[in-house]
């Protein structure tokens, strides 16, 4: 099994930072892709941005004010978010796609969640 956990979430003024991370552990042999989404109540689910390993992707939401990155030694990835907004509000959910093994077995998994609070 792989799991993801996510962290760093919580409350923040707005104009302030915060940065998540999302680590995937257990039976990995390679991460194809990781993202992040969020969704508020009343929302659609939407992509924030997206790592490959082509590169990256940012809902338009994000562009300009978010920047996601990964430390693949460590599977882990960041999505520094400055210039916060109140309509960032939201959980954001850690997705990971990738190989469990050589056979290619894979797999597709999300964390639990993690709050973010805009608001002063």
């Amino acid at each position: 099994q792989v799991q993801l956990v996510e962290s760093g979430g919580g409350l923040v003024q707005p104009g302030g930072s915060l940065t998540l991370s999302c680590t995937a552990s257990g039976s990995i042999f390679s991460i194809n892709a990781m993202g992040w989404y969020r969704q508020d109540p009343g929302k659609q689910h939407e992509l924030v941005a997206l790592i490959t390993n082509s590169g990256t992707r940012y809902g338009d939401s994000a562009k300009g004010r978010f920047t996601i990155s990964r430390d693949v030694a460590k599977n882990t990835m960041y999505l520094r978010m400055n210039s916060l907004k109140p309509e960032d509000t939201a959980v954001y959910y850690c997705n990971a796609d990738g190989f469990r093994n050589a056979e290619y077995e894979s797999f597709d998994v999300w964390g639990q969640g993690i709050q973010v609070t805009v608001s002063s």
